[in-house]
């Protein structure tokens, strides 16, 4: 199997100790790709350093909604500009949180919604982070001006209508080791038996979200548990793992313009 984590945070300090044997066992776990995501400025001009070095790495630049009150024009511009690197090939991670609440919703729903303009301006598709947004998120996409938004809805974890409605905006669901877990899994084991198999991504989400087995031995996530979620995802949707993989590698490849 060829195997593409569509969204990680590799530049994670975490990392700082194994990488090289962390780099080992994602290649022997087949998978052969990665993105790393960003999530605010200085921790998008890192992710875009990391991945000038490793031919298997890709990046997206953009503030998550944790770190919205961070946003500026100024920091559009920067990351605009860090986005001309070659290796930068999405938007992101941005959209909604109004779970932890690390920024007010008026400033969240601002961002938010510069951040979709200017991926539209850079014509780079958009790793979307939504939690406890109510219908929010939604909102907010179906209001935007333009029709051509493409991008992924990350570590997907909501409702069946939910998915429909992402699905017919045309986007992208991100799966991550939730499937895994017994009973935090359970409701979108059944999801995702609806879910068309073009518009699947599998991530890890790493360093957080570990996927079973691995979370009963380690606490830290890596790009090489991807495989645990891919298998677990061909299992509930009765497929074989090499066909769904190679579908799943072609939908990220082509969401990324890879």
């Amino acid at each position: 199997m060829k195997l593409f984590d569509s969204h990680c945070h590799l530049n994670d300090p975490v990392y700082s100790k194994d990488f090289d044997l962390m780099l080992q066992r994602m290649n022997d776990a087949e998978v052969a790709a990665l993105m790393i995501v960003g999530i605010n400025k200085n921790n998008s001009a890192s992710a875009v350093a990391l991945a000038e070095s490793y031919p298997q790495f890709y990046v997206s630049v953009g503030i998550h909604p944790h770190d919205a009150d961070t946003c500026s024009e100024s920091a559009l511009e920067y990351l605009k500009n860090l986005a001309k690197n070659q290796k930068v090939k999405a938007w992101g991670e941005t959209g909604l949180d109004f779970n932890r609440m690390y920024s007010p919703k008026s400033v969240q729903e601002k961002w938010f919604i510069r951040q979709i303009e200017t991926a539209e301006e850079l014509n780079l598709p958009l790793i979307f982070h939504e939690r406890d947004s109510k219908g929010r998120f939604l909102e907010i996409l179906k209001s935007c001006k333009s029709k051509n938004i493409t991008g992924v809805v990350h570590c997907f974890s909501g409702s069946l209508p939910e998915m429909n409605s992402y699905i017919n905006m045309g986007l992208y669901i991100g799966i991550t080791g939730i499937l895994t877990i017994k009973t935090r899994g359970a409701d979108l084991r059944q999801i995702v038996k609806n879910l068309p198999a073009d518009r699947i991504l599998i991530e890890t989400d790493a360093p957080y979200l570990t996927p079973a087995p691995q979370r009963n031995k380690y606490k830290r996530n890596e790009p090489a548990f991807v495989r645990s979620t891919l298998l677990k995802l061909a299992e509930v949707r009765n497929e074989e793992p090499e066909i769904l993989a190679g579908i799943v590698w072609e939908n990220t490849c082509r969401l990324y313009n890879i």
